[in-house]
């Protein structure tokens, strides 16, 4: 089985990385299509993915309607050299792009949808639907995509769910960090943790805040200190691509409202060492799949998260954590201090969370999930 996938970049969807490395193990003759020669690509190759460069990302290329027309024809070569079984796409603009260029092909087509944020947008959402054809297929990442093409009269055969997968195996809890240290607080003052990166509003998509909600937490925040002084918040991550000048206001707003009590981190490499001195993570996304939820939990750090996207699939309140409403600071700021004030029930909750997930969150797993619907559809 020949499947070639289409990553629109190099720097960061690691989890595609480790899907293509499980779906060779299973016996797929994996190709790649990467828009440059720079970060991941190197490690495509390494596990075992031929490579090809070419920009087949349909929202960079639509205001360039010759440099679109001229990479289509070039994707149709690709085609027609690989002849691929399947083509697997992981990112809205790669789909577009494939779906225009596939027009006349009869090559089944797999659109693995990493979020629901285009979903929750009725042009966007028609857009993936109307383009789509009866070579096209789904695999949600989350059961509120699921339930969104479902409620779209998408066939259920059309679709599988499944979560993108990681290597569970590299997650371990550890009673001691190295923040608390470097940063010098001490044991006896609660730190609230953020770890996420900063993506600016898109003002297309009617968004005024950032998308992963920064400025609800430190509202939040402002609010748990003049309950509880003696806590800090750490936020882990800098300014996603192109974003620079908006996280500059992040950080110029935290300190404005929080002055000592919030400390910015900017982009690390070393998280899963600062996790243990977190005594909750929180995730105040107002769009998201799974998020960093997922990774917090695995450390069994206590886990607050908006009620949205995939967060419901893996943070269940009263089980493995908390979920607010997005956009709502006053109930972020309740939550975070009932599991300041309850460390055990918050520490237990966290481990169940952790013991849950090194099922359902296990790349190899969720792989063969992939693995096995491609036999499907194949014969479908």
């Amino acid at each position: 089985m020949k499947v070639l996938h289409l990553i629109k970049t190099t720097s960061g969807a690691t989890w595609a990385l480790k899907q293509i490395e499980q779906l060779i193990y299973l016996g797929c003759d994996v190709e790649v299509i990467l828009p440059d020669n720079l970060g991941l690509a190197t490690a495509y190759i390494e596990k075992g993915a031929k490579v090809h460069i070419l920009n087949i990302d349909f929202a960079s290329l639509v205001k360039k309607p010759n440099l679109l027309l001229s990479n289509i024809y070039k994707f149709r070569q690709l085609l027609s050299d690989i002849n691929p079984d399947i083509v697997h796409s992981h990112f809205v603009g790669n789909t577009l792009f494939m779906r225009l260029a596939m027009i006349g092909l009869s090559i089944k087509k797999v659109f693995q949808v990493a979020g629901p944020l285009h979903l929750e947008k009725k042009f966007t959402r028609l857009l993936d639907i109307k383009m789509a054809n009866k070579y096209d297929y789904w695999i949600p990442t989350c059961k509120l995509s699921e339930q969104i093409y479902l409620s779209e009269n998408i066939n259920k055969n059309r679709l599988m769910t499944t979560f993108y997968g990681t290597d569970v195996s590299t997650y371990k809890k550890k009673d001691k960090g190295t923040l608390r240290e470097e940063l010098g607080i001490s044991e006896s003052t609660k730190i609230v943790g953020m770890v996420a990166y900063a993506y600016a509003p898109k003002k297309w998509l009617g968004q005024a805040r950032g998308l992963k909600g920064h400025e609800d937490l430190i509202d939040a925040m402002e609010i748990v200190v003049a309950s509880n002084p003696n806590v800090k918040c750490v936020i882990v991550g800098g300014p996603w691509v192109g974003a620079d000048e908006y996280f500059k206001t992040i950080v110029e707003y935290g300190k404005k409202k929080l002055g000592d009590k919030i400390i910015f981190l900017g982009t690390r490499k070393d998280v899963p060492n600062l996790y243990p001195d977190f005594n909750i993570v929180v995730h105040p996304s107002h769009s998201e799949n799974l998020g960093g939820a997922g990774e917090s939990l695995l450390m069994e750090v206590p886990t607050i998260a908006t009620n949205i996207g995939g967060f419901p699939d893996i943070v269940k309140p009263n089980i493995t954590g908390w979920l607010v409403p997005k956009e709502n600071p006053k109930a972020l700021a309740e939550a975070i201090l009932e599991a300041l004030s309850n460390p055990q029930r918050a520490s237990n909750m966290a481990q169940e969370g952790a013991k849950q997930l090194k099922q359902t969150l296990d790349v190899k797993k969720t792989s063969k999930d992939v693995f096995d619907f491609y036999k499907k559809i194949l014969v479908d």
